[in-house]
């Protein structure tokens, strides 16, 4: 009889989203949800995960609509424009994985940080808002505003940090929409400006693990 691998050395295919599951050796409780970017897949942001939480288990998502060679959260009519149904689709079955992802693996959702880079990120926001006291904490890196039209939301619980690069020519402009648009719902939410393009790396992580661990000492890093 084989031994069954270890949780992060396959692709888990038992609820609607395929994820996969990274425990560390040293569990604290806590618990990263990684949302990755356009035309990759579920492991992409998982060097990062590591980075910012050493000792959380990462549950890293596939979104289900391909692209290319790889996958997205919802469809898109332009690089600034989506379709209003499939984001909508898409943040509903989402809203649903979460809890059930979190039973299976017996993972605290008052623990739980969501990290969703681009179209990752926009999914995070837009679940946020469409369905809000779900998620309430999320770091959100290289977002922007996604939906058409904002339900009323109370996302008094939430905290949010929003990373944008400053040579990001396309969707900078939109972060400061974004942080208007949380802020006006209710959630705390804090700005930051990295010396990059639309694409992460090392001082990204190095925001988000000091925000999650500090948010006094974030607050005064802010970039606004």
């Amino acid at each position: 009889m084989s031994e069954k691998p270890p949780e992060d050395d396959f692709l888990r295919r038992d609820l609607p989203f395929f994820y996969r599951v990274y425990r560390p050796a040293a569990p604290t409780g806590e618990c990263l949800f990684l949302l990755h970017g356009s035309g990759v897949d579920e492991t992409t942001l998982v060097p990062l995960g590591r980075q910012v939480s050493p000792h959380a288990t990462l549950v890293a998502v596939r979104g289900r609509i391909a692209q290319e060679d790889g996958f997205r959260w919802f469809r898109r009519i332009s690089p600034i424009r989506f379709e209003q149904d499939s984001i909508r689709k898409e943040a509903d079955a989402f809203a649903d994985f979460i809890p059930k992802a979190a039973k299976r693996h017996d993972l605290d959702l008052a623990r739980a940080s969501f990290i969703g880079y681009s179209n990752g990120a926009n999914l995070v926001s837009s679940v946020m808002l469409l369905h809000p006291r779900l998620i309430v904490q999320a770091a959100l890196l290289r977002p922007m505003p996604v939906l058409d039209e904002v339900p009323p939301a109370d996302l008094s619980n939430a905290r949010v940090v929003i990373l944008s690069g400053a040579d990001d020519l396309t969707y900078r402009p939109f972060a400061l929409a974004l942080v208007g648009l949380l802020s006006r719902h209710g959630a705390k939410v804090e700005a930051h400006t990295v010396a990059s393009g639309h694409e992460i790396g090392n001082p990204d992580a190095a925001i988000v693990r000091q925000w999650l661990a500090d948010p006094a000492a974030a607050v005064a890093t802010s970039d606004r």
